[in-house]
């Protein structure tokens, strides 16, 4: 595969995020909703799998198709601009503000949460015979996954939330991990590779993603999960979404900004300076 050097695909993190800052209101919107709507699917998938074969391995190998191809096509996850959009601001890109990250970031998390929503309420839709019927075996799975990811950390007090928390930061250590990949080569089979890993490593070890969360949950609760809607606001989906936010800033965004853009110069050269400068 093509492979870019570090400090090239590093410049496209930058470029890539100040391109999504000013991207038009409607195609940051449509592109989230697509986004969520294909991992929601994704996430099914891999899950049936999961339920059905009793080998989780094989889910979590599987699972990376969907991101796989809404990157491809261009589409965006919150937790990608996560880490994208500031990088422009701390460039000092033109016209690049904290309003605009943060409006960024707002229309992407409304995009793929309604995508997200829309896959749960169809699939409810096939799981259960229009609403007519039990949940099948796969649905009854997703809504235990609920109840052990919400009300399960919630009986563990603080130290359950900043368990979420931790966990959305491990999570999007590798997510952002797999969005930087698609940047790493300039053949789609070099970037399905570079995306494949990381996202495996993700859903396998089962760290909290904010837009897979965003399918599970409402699904669970359309399958009758023992939790409520409260309880996955506050016990799940808001210490995830703070978790993905400084997990992939602090190992992905800014380290590879850090070393590969903003280099430091070479000790050779500040030897050199210091007998100048004596």
């Amino acid at each position: 595969m093509a492979y870019l050097a570090p400090a090239e695909f590093a410049t496209k993190m930058v470029d890539a995020g100040e391109s999504k800052i000013f991207m038009s209101t409607r195609d940051t919107v449509i592109r989230a909703y697509m986004a969520g709507a294909i991992l929601a699917l994704a996430a099914v998938f891999a899950v049936s799998i999961t339920q059905q074969t009793g080998i989780p391995i094989l889910g979590a190998a599987l699972f990376p198709v969907g991101f796989c191809m809404l990157y491809l096509l261009g589409f965006d996850l919150l937790t990608g601009v996560f880490v994208l959009a500031p990088l422009a601001l701390l460039d000092g890109r033109p016209g690049v503000t904290w309003g605009g990250v943060l409006r960024n970031w707002g229309l992407v998390f409304v995009g793929n949460f309604l995508g997200a929503l829309t896959v749960a309420l169809m699939m409810g839709f096939v799981f259960t015979y229009g609403f007519t019927a039990p949940a099948d075996k796969v649905g009854e799975y997703i809504a235990h996954i609920g109840e052990r990811r919400t009300v399960g950390y919630a009986a563990h007090g603080v130290g359950g939330w900043f368990t979420i928390f931790m966990r959305g930061m491990l999570c999007n250590w590798m997510v952002s991990t797999g969005v930087v990949g698609a940047m790493i080569s300039t053949t789609v089979g070099g970037k399905v590779i570079a995306m494949w890993m990381p996202i495996m490593v993700f859903f396998y070890m089962t760290f909290e993603h904010s837009v897979v969360n965003m399918f599970l949950f409402p699904f669970g609760l359309l399958m009758g999960g023992q939790f409520s809607i409260a309880d996955y606001v506050f016990w799940n989906e808001i210490p995830t979404v703070l978790g993905n936010l400084v997990g992939g800033l602090a190992f992905t965004g800014l380290t590879l900004y850090t070393t590969h853009v903003r280099t430091a110069p070479k000790r050779a050269v500040l030897q050199a300076e210091r007998r100048l400068a004596a």
